[in-house]
């Protein structure tokens, strides 16, 4: 909390973005303003509320605070950048940004918010490092209804690409550096983006769509059918990485593309062994690289789903219940925060002192429940929680009213 204290001008919301925080890590079953006020000791959530929505602090600068935080903690002169998006479903159309779309969250078009975010992996860990809110069409067309969430009047449309772009331009240019980024076909197939990286001198492994089109020396081919023309011997087995279950083993095979620009040009190829199921990645480095280390930065793509899945369960990314796009920005800033200091905390265990051959190495997970029962756990008596319940329930009581004269009156 001391890197971001600074960021905050009066005591008031430096001592609650404290607990708002603690909050975030703490093991309950829901985390939002409500919930956190209670645990944190408050009598309602006007001020959690007020924090989010109305106080005088920036997000953007908490943002560049933890993406700091994040590379000296975990440095590693090869890690990876990987961005990719997280679809939050949602009900209602007022909340910034939600129409239907499809969120792999659901795995399906639902009515849902989407964010693009940028995921620093390296040896020591990952963590995200930014995050850009995903404007659809329907509402970067509307500027009452932008005005209305907080967006401002003037809100150009932006592509997912595009705002994976201006975050690893945010990256680069505030001096750190990452020698690779990778993402999904979303980002691979846009030319746009690669042209970028390449004029920033990136490598990139970027998966694209098996009917893709790329430059070879005897014209053009879908990577399709390139992979049908490779002989046997064309394949290697390499792991792409440790999982949960071991190493995950599968046959590789690059081909040589003929590209303009500076730098090397690959097509790599993944096949399952079981299934033969095929992958297709467009490459890119300023220099030869060894056909594993493009493997390895492939392989590491996966990490932005293990930053979702402990960002969500752990850290409560997911679970705004926030309509505004400042509240949205700060809330997903702090849940950014909570799961830097997890992932911080574990490389720096790792770090001092090595595991015993009878344990695992300490997870995430193990942290924030050993930080929940030894350090943050509060006490509370039961005036506190008795107050707590009449409060819910006289704020359901005029929400219910208001809701029954508002019936009224439509039917009247």
């Amino acid at each position: 909390m001391g890197r971001i204290a600074g960021r905050f001008a009066r005591v008031e919301p430096r001592r609650r973005v404290r607990q708002l925080v603690l909050g975030l890590l703490s093991d309950l079953p829901r985390k939002n303003c409500w919930t956190i006020a209670e645990w944190a000791g408050e009598a309602t959530p006007d001020g959690m509320q007020h924090l989010l929505g109305r106080a005088k602090w920036d997000a953007d600068l908490v943002r560049d605070e933890v993406r700091d935080y994040v590379v000296e903690h975990l440095r590693d002169d090869r890690a990876v950048l990987v961005v990719d998006e997280t679809g939050d479903v949602k009900k209602g159309v007022h909340t910034v940004g939600v129409q239907r779309q499809y969120t792999g969250t659901a795995g399906r078009i639902e009515n849902s918010q989407v964010a693009v975010y940028l995921v620093y992996a390296g040896r020591h860990g990952h963590a995200a490092v930014d995050r850009e809110l995903y404007v659809p069409r329907s509402w970067t067309s509307d500027p009452d209804r932008c005005r209305a969430a907080g967006l401002g009047d003037q809100n150009p449309f932006a592509t997912k690409p595009e705002l994976a772009a201006r975050m690893i331009d945010r990256f680069l240019d505030a001096g750190h550096r990452a020698p690779w980024v990778a993402g999904d076909e979303v980002y691979g197939g846009n030319p746009k983006l690669r042209a970028a990286l390449e004029e920033r001198g990136c490598g990139y492994v970027l998966a694209v769509a098996r009917t893709h089109e790329v430059p070879t020396r005897a014209g053009k081919f879908r990577a399709g059918a390139l992979a049908g023309k490779l002989p046997k011997h064309a394949w290697q087995k390499l792991s792409a990485g440790a999982g949960a279950k071991g190493h995950r083993f599968y046959d590789w095979a690059v081909i040589d593309l003929a590209h303009p620009g500076p730098g090397v040009h690959h097509l790599l190829i993944r096949r399952n062994r079981s299934t033969g199921e095929l992958a297709f990645y467009r490459c890119h480095s300023p220099r030869p690289v060894p056909l594993t280390e493009l493997v390895g930065v492939a392989g590491s793509r996966w990490r932005v789903e293990e930053f979702f899945q402990s960002g969500k369960g752990l850290a409560g990314l997911d679970e705004h219940q926030v309509r505004r796009f400042a509240s949205w920005s700060r809330w997903v800033t702090l849940a950014m925060l909570a799961h830097a200091f997890l992932a911080a905390v574990r490389a720096d265990e790792h770090a001092r002192q090595p595991t015993p051959a009878d344990l695992l190495p300490l997870t995430c997970n193990e942290i924030q429940r050993l930080l929940t029962m030894l350090v943050v756990r509060p006490v509370r008596d039961a005036a506190h929680q008795l107050g707590w319940s009449d409060w819910r329930r006289r704020h359901q009581a005029r929400a219910q009213a208001s809701h029954y004269r508002r019936q009224a009156a439509s039917q009247a």
